[in-house]
């Protein structure tokens, strides 16, 4: 069985699967919430990164309370 090739995306792509704009994009790769690849002067991301960052930016339900309390 051969491994599977994994599915590369651009910039503009990887940034709308995520709903965010490029530069939000290279804000997160630069804090290391969303690995990135330079391939020359290309930047690319694997389409299984960006779907674990999907799920790892999911919110813990209690932690948004700060929001929305009376009295702030």
């Amino acid at each position: 069985m051969t491994p599977q090739k994994p599915e590369w995306l651009n910039t503009a792509a990887a940034a709308e699967m995520l709903g965010i704009t490029p530069r939000t994009l290279y804000k997160l790769v630069d804090q290391g919430k969303v690995p990135g690849y330079r391939m020359g002067r290309v930047i690319r991301f694997r389409q299984s990164d960006i779907l674990e960052a999907i799920e790892s930016f999911r919110i813990e339900p209690g932690s948004l309370q700060h929001l929305y309390q009376e009295g702030q």
